[in-house]
């Protein structure tokens, strides 16, 4: 294996070439599909239809139906929905099966054309919310249907999904059942994929989960190895309750006949890359990164946490730079193995690999700091981290601050400060070192028009109240009040029953 190591290590110089073929391909595409007509000379002799490029542009010009499907299929959305546009204001009528065709072609390729073969698309957590934002089109035309049948709202819910509306799909699926429809099998693949982000404790998405299934079997609507698929997905987002639940829905799903391709048999083969020159078969760069994605994808959701780190520290970034996604995988795979010390170090490898300004990541890493209690080592470890990861939102790169602070962030970033607490042997200097922290991150509240809960609040003052700092608890009392926040007067009483206060003081 270290042979292909070495064989696969690109230098920059190498990288730069194969982005500049890229480069030179993507333009010369580019005045192709532009400037057709300068295009279309043969000069093969015997002409042979199959050898030739794929036609560009588009031969029926006029207005009708006809038009409408072959636009579909050559994928051009933005043609396709301006013409489809036109026949609706020509007072031209497009059957409900032609225009679930276009909703299938929005909802799988939002409102842009999709990237040519073997060019990779650039598409990035921006280009994902501006497609949510922006993605109007699928709604619009769904709003025009008259009837809409299963097929409309599928496209519609799949597409949802994709582009994260998570919340919006399964509205949608609601309307479905109040037509007194039924959802088919992709419908509940999708909404099974989602149910983890519209739920924030584990066992809610699990029953989320659940309660999709059971609608399956009332709607005899029959699993298939895709629904087996986004299950198991799913369940990467419950964390330890997603490994217990993981053999039980595999089982159940056997008994349905579904089978399964076996993990370790694909392990197998990635190991075969090692020998001769068989790694030339991975392609180019852009093919790699496909691979190895699908690869470590493939590693968090079934292997164990040691495997998984095993192919990680050997791959990465020698061979592979993993996304956001990725790494996000990676910390549900550390929370679902129980092993959440190793935050601190993969939070160094997100800096080195460039998404330490990934909103999702870092409020994720916080969520899974800040969620439960662990040994006081890990603890100092994770303030740490959350100190390091508070540098990150204040300054961001090079000056420019690219993450905002939600609510949810700041109060984890806090818990996180406050279980690395040492109750027995705690300091004042520790705890004026935790209180300036505090009231620095209550300012932050402020600033971002945050509230910060009453149980945060609670927590600090238990900390103060061990330290024994009744100045801290006061001063703690007057930030809130000046603060406005509607747990001040829960505060003083608890102050005043809980430490021996001067007559100034009270």
């Amino acid at each position: 294996m270290k042979t292909f190591l070495t064989l696969t290590s690109f230098s920059p110089t190498q990288k730069l070439f194969s982005l500049s073929q890229e480069s030179g391909r993507n333009a010369a595409k580019y005045f192709i599909n532009t400037y057709p007509k300068y295009f279309q000379k043969d000069y093969a002799q015997p002409h042979i239809p199959c050898l030739m490029p794929e036609t560009l542009e588009a031969q029926i010009e006029e207005a009708s139906e006809a038009a409408l499907i072959e636009r579909i299929r050559m994928r051009k959305v933005k043609a396709a929905v301006d013409l489809y546009d036109q026949l609706l204001q020509a007072g031209t009528s497009v059957s409900l099966d032609v225009t679930n065709q276009l909703l299938d072609l929005i909802c799988f390729c939002g409102d842009h054309d999709p990237a040519q073969e073997n060019v990779p698309e650039q598409r990035n957590e921006e280009t994902v919310e501006s497609s949510i934002e922006n993605n109007n089109n699928a709604e619009r035309i769904f709003a025009l249907l008259s009837e809409p049948n299963t097929h409309s709202y599928s496209a519609l819910i799949r597409g949802m999904v994709k582009y994260g509306a998570y919340s919006k799909a399964f509205s949608t699926y609601t309307d479905l059942l109040n037509n007194r429809l039924k959802a088919d099998v992709q419908t509940f693949n999708a909404l099974i994929i989602a149910a983890p982000e519209v739920k924030e404790k584990y066992n809610e998405k699990w029953e989320l989960i659940v309660d999709l299934l059971k609608q399956m079997a009332e709607q005899k609507v029959k699993p298939n190895l895709l629904t087996l698929n986004a299950v198991l997905k799913a369940l990467r987002r419950c964390g330890t309750l997603g490994k217990s639940q993981a053999f039980p829905v595999i089982s159940e799903m056997k008994a349905l006949s579904i089978g399964l391709l076996s993990d370790h048999y694909l392990l197998l083969v990635h190991e075969l890359l090692g020998v001769g020159e068989n790694w030339r078969l991975l392609g180019n760069d852009f093919q790699q990164n496909i691979y190895y994605a699908r690869f470590f994808s493939l590693l968090c959701m079934m292997e164990n946490i040691d495997v998984m780190l095993k192919w990680y520290r050997d791959l990465v970034p020698s061979v592979y730079y993993p996304s956001s996604n990725i790494m996000r995988d990676l910390l549900q795979a550390l929370d679902t193995d129980n092993r959440l010390d190793l935050i601190p170090q993969i939070w160094k490898d997100i800096k080195q690999l460039g998404h330490a300004n990934r909103q999702n990541l870092v409020e994720e890493l916080l969520i899974l700091m800040a969620r439960e209690k662990h040994n006081q080592e890990v603890q100092e470890s994770f303030a740490e981290c959350a100190l390091d990861i508070k540098k990150i939102y204040d300054t961001g790169d090079r000056g420019k601050v690219l993450l905002s602070w939600t609510a949810g962030s700041l109060s984890d970033l806090i818990s996180v400060l406050l279980a690395a607490h040492r109750r027995q042997d705690a300091c004042t200097s520790q705890i004026f070192f935790l209180f300036s922290s505090f009231r620095e991150m209550l300012k932050l509240f402020k600033t971002h028009n945050r509230v910060p809960s009453e149980e945060l609040l609670n927590r600090f003052l238990t900390c103060v109240k061990e330290a024994g700092e009744v100045n801290q608890a006061v001063e703690l009392v007057q930030i809130s009040a000046g603060f406005c926040l509607p747990e001040t007067p829960k505060l003083i009483q608890r102050v005043q029953q809980e430490f021996e206060l001067t007559e100034q003081q009270r």
